[in-house]
């Protein structure tokens, strides 16, 4: 019986520390974020600073982020493509496209540098998907924002930064694709 008992203990200890998301490096800190976010944009602002501390108070830790660029444009109907790099704790980084259409009070163009955080992907092909989300804008000539993208359960938050001259907020989707598409649905 003692052996018994030992063994199901043993088993028990395997499952908890074997589970994923048992371990505490599954995702990054907000500080590993902060840093690779300053060194993609260059410097870190005060309004990035604070962008990253309040997707970490919504959502926890990443256990990823994307890094890209992307253009945008709308007359009430838009269109967004754009281009990066899927990071994760562990294993190789990941080349990816997206694009994809927009409709609301929206009106101009920007292009931005996209960082990304991703939130529940376990497996890097998860990504190749649509993302609904909202989105709202407004630059005149530089400018700074975050959204929130869901599928299943998956979350994304962009965090971009660009210049164009663009004000509005739309309804759109973003999908994810492993090669270039001109194609935005």
């Amino acid at each position: 019986m003692t052996a018994f008992r030992f063994a199901a203990a043993l088993f028990l200890c395997l499952l908890v520390f074997a589970a994923p998301g048992a371990r505490a490096d599954d995702g990054y800190t907000q500080e590993e974020i902060v840093a690779k976010a300053e060194g993609f944009f260059g410097d870190t602002t005060e309004g990035l600073a604070k962008a990253i501390q309040r997707v970490f108070e919504d959502q926890g830790k990443p256990n990823g982020y994307i890094t890209g660029e992307e253009a945008a444009g709308a007359i009430g109907v838009g269109l967004r493509y754009g281009r990066g790099e899927l990071f994760r704790k562990r294993g190789p980084s990941q080349k990816l496209y997206w694009q994809g259409p927009s409709i609301g009070w929206d009106l101009g163009g920007n292009v931005s540098k996209v960082f990304v955080l991703v939130y529940n992907l376990r497996n890097p092909a998860e990504i190749f998907q649509r993302f609904p989300g909202v989105d709202g804008s407004f630059y005149i000539v530089a400018g700074f924002g975050v959204n929130y993208q869901k599928s299943n359960d998956i979350t994304l938050a962009p965090i971009r930064t660009g210049v164009g001259l663009r004000a509005g907020a739309n309804v759109g989707y973003l999908h994810y694709t492993k090669e270039s598409s001109w194609n935005p649905f």
